[in-house]
């Protein structure tokens, strides 16, 4: 999958450093310690975490300073992002080097060794259906036995929105693209429970996002 150029809501407000590469996004920096919040309490204490389309880097920089016991791989699939990525985890010793990494792509999984967290933010809207359910399911393949997947976004409850603004959100998506918008957090709890996960918790989070959780059985 070639990487889409959407307009979203942060497009305007994306910064780039002349000096390194590094992005800035707005909402990386606001939702960053909410979600910090919650890999504390369900996070493995140590092993390897597995982030899928890290973006700009500024949420792995923040996890992995948390979070020192865990060793981080980030990924994406644009080059400017994996640029960014590498600039904001350069002094991190337990981050290592980002992969470019396609996620929609049936058979990724064989390219890693099975982590113990994956964590996956802000990408199943921006991506078809299809594309969204071959990332849950082989994310499931991948994690290692009692690893935990965290997806985190903005999703449907059922098949109404949890407000007027991500209403607007899914249609200006839609407009631009028909394939891609919110998916039901129900749906994505099914591909869950197909891919040998057990869905775990639904975790409200500020400006109605969500955090569905699933671990692998032991």
């Amino acid at each position: 999958m070639t990487p889409r150029r959407l307009n979203l809501p942060d497009t305007a407000k994306i910064a780039v450093s002349d000096v390194d590469g590094r992005i800035h996004a707005p909402s990386a920096a606001r939702n960053a310690q909410p979600i910090l919040e919650v890999l504390r309490r369900v996070a493995p204490v140590r092993g390897t975490a597995l982030e899928i389309a890290s973006g700009t880097g500024e949420h792995v920089a923040a996890f992995a300073t948390a979070l020192p016991a865990l060793i981080w791989q980030p990924t994406d699939i644009d080059e400017a992002r994996l640029a960014s990525i590498a600039a904001w985890t350069t002094d991190l010793a337990n981050v290592r080097p980002p992969i470019r990494l396609d996620a929609t792509v049936p058979g990724w999984s064989e390219k890693f060794d099975p982590p113990n967290l994956i964590f996956l933010s802000n990408l199943l809207h921006l991506i078809g259906e299809s594309e969204a359910r071959t990332c849950v399911t082989e994310a499931g393949r991948l994690l290692a036995p009692n690893g935990i997947l965290l997806v985190y976004g903005p999703f449907k409850r059922g098949d109404g929105f949890a407000s007027d603004g991500d209403l607007r959100f899914h249609q200006d998506l839609a407009a631009q693209d028909p394939s891609i918008g919110y998916k039901a957090f129900q749906t994505v709890q099914a591909w869950q429970a197909g891919a040998w996960l057990h869905p775990v918790d639904v975790i409200e989070m500020p400006a109605n996002n969500l955090i569905l959780s699933a671990r692998k059985p032991a």
